[in-house]
């Protein structure tokens, strides 16, 4: 088969489609023939060698997938066609674990669906398993024109939370108002904190889901409200920082951080579950829809990381096959 292979750390040009081997199947897997498959800022990282494989994963990026599948292990007693992966979705074949995988929703496209697996997980994981967001609650996240932002922006509209968002361009912020963000922030012309306390009487938030880390976080803790939940999914802005703990204490805050890569796929097959039966009825009622910057041939996958990391673009960013 055909595949991204990262020749060396580096730059996008280090990545070159190869014909590589087949995946193997075990007995828990199934093996699905890749239709589309999506970047995510974890590829990036990998690219530049930054970010250390777990055990088991195909060496290619790729941390999820849509297609078709070609066949299942011994133990494996349903189909699914778009999938949660460790890695190995810039590829034509890649094996994974059946209990990561999922329908695509009614009313979705093969290659739309590759959109979802990785935010869905991300996105309710984080603010609905972890922190909890309900309705009536105030949630804020950051980069919401970006992939996990536009996911996180819908779904949360969805179960009755309001939103609040903060992105680079007045550009990025009229359509994150356009999937429902009610509070739109340039981070870049204001200060974020001081707008959240104007909208919320100074009360705050609730729930924050952060990409940036330590430059935001005592900005952060400071937006959070009484009984707060900061989850911290990235690292952008660093991750080494001081912060003043009184008010971690006073206001009973909640400081989390985690991702999907590392997890178990026991773990994950829980992620995937709860998925399924809260998120997939969202979108097969046109509640929560896919936001696709472009979609790019496999060849082109270096184009693909150069406009990730240029963040220009709004929503996904897909790679056919």
């Amino acid at each position: 088969m055909k595949a991204v292979v990262i020749t060396t750390p580096g730059g996008p040009d280090v990545m070159q489609v190869q014909e590589v081997d087949d995946p193997q199947l075990n007995d828990e897997e199934v093996l699905i023939k890749i239709c589309a498959t999506a970047l995510n800022r974890t590829d990036t990282l990998q690219r530049q060698g930054m970010y250390p494989l777990p055990n088991g994963v195909p060496p290619y990026p790729g941390l999820e997938c849509s297609g078709v599948i070609e066949a299942v292990g011994k133990n494996v007693d349903k189909w699914k066609v778009c999938a949660l992966l460790g890695g190995g979705g810039y590829a034509e074949k890649v094996a994974v674990h059946s209990g990561q995988v999922l329908p695509v929703p009614k009313g979705i496209s093969l290659q739309e669906a590759a959109a979802f697996p990785e935010v869905a997980c991300t996105v309710w994981s984080t603010v609905f398993m972890t922190s909890h967001l309900s309705s009536g609650e105030n949630f804020l996240v950051h980069g919401g024109s970006s992939g996990i932002g536009t996911f996180a922006i819908q779904i949360a509209k969805h179960i009755g939370a309001k939103v609040f968002v903060t992105a680079g361009s007045e550009e990025k912020l009229k359509r994150c108002k356009e999937l429902g963000a009610d509070v739109a922030i340039n981070y870049k012309t204001e200060d974020f904190l001081s707008r959240v306390k104007e909208e919320t009487g100074g009360k705050g938030v609730d729930v924050i889901l952060d990409n940036i880390g330590s430059s935001y976080l005592q900005r952060n803790l400071d937006a959070l409200g009484l009984d707060g939940r900061l989850f911290i999914i990235g690292f952008q802005g660093g991750s080494v920082t001081e912060i003043n703990l009184s008010s971690v204490f006073a206001r009973r805050l909640t400081i989390q951080a985690g991702g999907l890569r590392g997890r178990t796929a026991e773990n994950k097959a829980h992620i995937i579950a709860n998925i399924q039966k809260h998120v997939w009825p969202a979108i097969e009622e046109g509640k929560v829809k896919p936001v696709i910057h472009i979609s790019l041939p496999l060849s082109q996958v270096a184009e693909g990381h150069r406009i990730m990391e240029s963040s220009s673009h709004v929503g996904k960013i897909l790679l056919t096959i």
